[in-house]
């Protein structure tokens, strides 16, 4: 069976998961500019109600807020060769945003600390689920098939 299948995500969770996920919790504020957007953690997870989604309109709630749900793992089409593609393609893509690590509610259980390290913290901040103008790299992060070049799985 390939590693994919086999990996039930340990009790992991996505850092940037849609708010309709099951057991979703919200987890960031995204503040900034449309240019440089960043997320501001929120102190504690909190369960995600019809009443914070609904503060985001008329934006969709992933371009306002930042949500956490257990990581998928292959039920995810970003997650292959036993990794989350988004976090592996953010960590070699993305500059630093933060010199410090920034305050994280679910950084114990994030898939992408477990994976890449407090490098990618230093990343998250800038990292918005649904963007409504993504830029080409955020497109490429998101979108590209294989893991970045000098990634090992």
């Amino acid at each position: 069976m390939p590693q994919d299948e086999a990996d039930d995500g340990g009790g992991l969770l996505c850092p940037s998961a849609p708010a309709e996920s099951a057991g979703s919790v919200l987890i960031g504020v995204v503040s900034g500019t449309p240019g440089a957007p960043r997320v501001v953690p929120t102190a504690h997870a909190m369960p995600v109600t019809l009443e914070i989604t609904e503060l985001a309109r008329p934006a969709s709630p992933g371009e306002v807020f930042r949500f956490a749900s257990a990581c998928r793992t292959s039920g995810c089409v970003h997650f292959k060769q036993s990794a989350c593609q988004i976090a592996s393609r953010s960590a070699v893509l993305l500059d630093e945003v933060v010199e410090e690590l920034p305050r994280c509610p679910i950084r114990a259980q994030c898939r992408w600390f477990h994976q890449e390290g407090p490098s990618l913290c230093r990343r998250c901040p800038q990292i918005v689920t649904d963007q409504h103008r993504p830029t080409a790299e955020m497109l490429r992060i998101v979108n590209e098939d294989d893991p970045p070049a000098g990634v090992v799985p």
